[in-house]
């Protein structure tokens, strides 16, 4: 074999061993509802991280609308068919929403996590609060659960994804629930500014 031929099979190879994979595990607020699939926080990250000088990453969004954390286990290990090196786990949402117990939330995340790390999978948590109109125990004890699994995991943790974005109008659809474009900019923001240090 000739000597640049080889060595071009052998950069290559290094080359495709080097690629990255991140999956953000979420809801609609990962998916990107109202907004262009390139404009939504996963995609604006993967940007980031590209200019960052980070382009052996690859974010994949599996965002599905009206996922709670129930889901989160089953979901996983069927994205995990793709050999992730990280997980952003940011489900929660819709729970809080609807007002489920906290206990059970907890529960489902702590199974999601578990099965993730028993796959050498590395998990960040994406931390989620609830308004203040649910209650003050409620909404307490939804942000202590994201706190409780970052610490008893050892998780990497985003303390709140949607910092200095919700209940913004100014980044905010008309629904006042989901991000518009410039909300998942900021998103984006969060979680680059706790990924570049992790990654």
């Amino acid at each position: 074999m000739r000597p640049f031929l080889f060595f071009l099979i052998l950069l290559c190879s290094s080359l495709s061993f080097a690629q990255k994979k991140l999956i953000v595990l979420g809801d609609s607020l990962t998916e990107g509802y109202g907004v262009a699939k390139d404009a939504a926080f996963p995609a604006v990250l993967e940007k980031k991280l590209h200019e960052a000088g980070k382009k052996e990453w690859t974010i994949i969004n599996a965002g599905v609308s009206g996922s709670t954390t129930a889901s989160g286990l089953s979901r996983m290990k069927w994205v995990f068919k793709s050999k992730p090196d990280v997980v952003l786990l940011a489900l929660g949402a819709n729970d809080g929403l609807r007002g489920l117990k906290v206990e059970d939330s907890e529960k489902h995340l702590a199974q999601s996590i578990e099965y993730a790390q028993s796959q050498k999978v590395k998990v960040i948590l994406g931390g989620l609060y609830m308004p203040p109109n649910y209650g003050k125990d409620y909404t307490e004890k939804f942000k202590k659960m994201y706190e409780s699994l970052a610490k008893k995991y050892k998780l990497t943790f985003i303390p709140f994804i949607l910092d200095k974005v919700a209940g913004n109008p100014k980044y905010n659809l008309a629904d006042g629930i989901h991000p518009n474009e410039e909300g998942h900019k900021i998103i984006a923001d969060n979680v680059f500014s706790v990924l570049k240090g992790a990654l």
